[in-house]
């Protein structure tokens, strides 16, 4: 396998980045994670995995606080809401490569604010993870616009 050469990532202006086979291999598989696309990838849908993969973890957790302090009856009906929502989760994980991805992200939130319901303590989680999501999403669209407007105007350079 040859070093792959990456355009618009170099150290000084006229040099390009050559990436050695196993940077080439780390490099793809992390744009395949982000839903990348013929090379191009989304730091908006990015961001969106890195936060509801992080919210995977605290929502199981949450479920297992319902169960542990018996908030609803019967007591194991905790654990299956905390594994439904996680299973919703996964699915806007995988869904994430199309816009579905994010859609089904914005009903996670929805859902973990709904189980404030049960669990008043978990209000303050589901609002910080709300405003991580929303930062998220506002961010890496104003970051997925610049990059395209930089990559238009090297093509038109070129």
């Amino acid at each position: 396998m040859s070093p792959r050469k990456i355009r618009g990532a170099s150290a000084e202006d006229g040099e390009e980045l050559q990436l050695s086979p196993s940077e080439t291999l780390a490099h793809n598989s992390a744009m395949r994670v982000s839903g990348a696309r013929s090379g191009r990838q989304s730091t908006q849908r990015a961001l969106a995995s890195i936060v509801l993969g992080f919210e995977l973890i605290i929502v199981f957790l949450m479920g297992m606080t319902v169960f542990g302090l018996s908030l609803l009856e019967p007591r194991e009906l905790g654990i299956y809401i905390g594994i439904g929502l996680c299973v919703v989760i996964i699915v806007a994980l995988a869904c994430m490569r199309g816009g579905l991805g994010i859609k089904i992200g914005w009903g996670v939130h929805a859902l973990m604010l709904a189980v404030a319901v049960i669990m008043p303590m978990s209000l303050i989680v589901s609002i910080v993870f709300l405003a991580l999501w929303i930062f998220c999403m506002v961010r890496g669209a104003q970051i997925d616009r610049g990059r395209e407007a930089w990559l238009a105007s090297q093509d038109a350079q070129n």
